[in-house]
């Protein structure tokens, strides 16, 4: 069963997220999560879940294609919506495919080599013909990606946010990259944020801020926050 905690913030009642940190390629880690998550909604019922993921679903780690095709060709939890928001690494490989030399460079710096083999491409194959090897509907998932999700007292982003600048008026770049500024805030930012991004292996909990990256691809487990009413617990495979 899961363990329950006091939250720092909190959710509409019969309102239950689940949301799940960076995958990077960690695809069999990501069936075994959903169906823990499917365990619990059996255990527990509820009137209104979702299932959210936070981003970076490729890169560095060696299932990226099988993420993506799970994600986009099946029901990950059965019966649950789904958001599905956008990474930098995301954000990195689409400018890479679009033909952005600085950010193929990038992309293979940061983790796309293992991306292109899982696709089966040679990462030394020329990068103008990278894109014939993508299908439309992979392209569509990383294009249709949301960039944040907010509900309650929460905000569920990447990244972070830039302390003391409205959400309206953040950037994109620190939506999806900010690191220190943000990580050594102990600002009230009026919500919780939920991100991923900054890697530890336990899932970090904060009075203004959740990070729910636990390093799946490089040997930690991948981390899944349960959010419901005034309480937090976490599920991991």
């Amino acid at each position: 069963m899961i363990e329950l905690r006091d939250a720092p913030a909190a959710l509409p009642r019969g309102r239950r997220i689940y949301a799940i940190g960076d995958i990077h390629g960690a695809a069999t880690k990501l069936r075994a999560l959903h169906a823990r998550i499917a365990e619990d909604l059996r255990r527990r019922p509820v009137a209104s879940a979702l299932l959210l993921h936070l981003g970076d679903y490729v890169d560095k780690g060696a299932d990226s294609r099988a993420v993506m095709e799970h994600l986009i060709g099946e029901d990950p939890v059965p019966g649950l919506p789904v958001v599905n928001l956008i990474g930098n690494h995301e954000e990195t490989m689409l400018a890479a495919l679009s033909g952005d030399g600085a950010a193929a460079a990038d992309w293979l710096w940061g983790g796309g080599r293992a991306t292109l083999e899982s696709w089966g491409i040679d990462p030394d194959t020329p990068r103008e013909e990278w894109p014939r090897h993508f299908s439309a509907a992979h392209l569509r998932f990383l294009r249709r990606l949301h960039l944040h999700h907010q509900e309650g007292g929460y905000l569920f982003v990447h990244a972070g946010i830039r302390p003391g600048i409205p959400l309206e008026e953040q950037s994109r770049e620190d939506l999806l990259r900010i690191r220190h500024d943000f990580l050594g805030s102990e600002r009230d930012h009026g919500v919780v944020v939920v991100h991923g991004h900054t890697a530890g292996f336990n899932p970090v909990v904060r009075d203004n801020r959740i990070c729910l990256d636990t390093a799946a691809w490089s040997g930690g487990p991948l981390t899944c926050g349960v959010f419901e009413g005034a309480t937090l617990g976490f599920l991991q495979a």
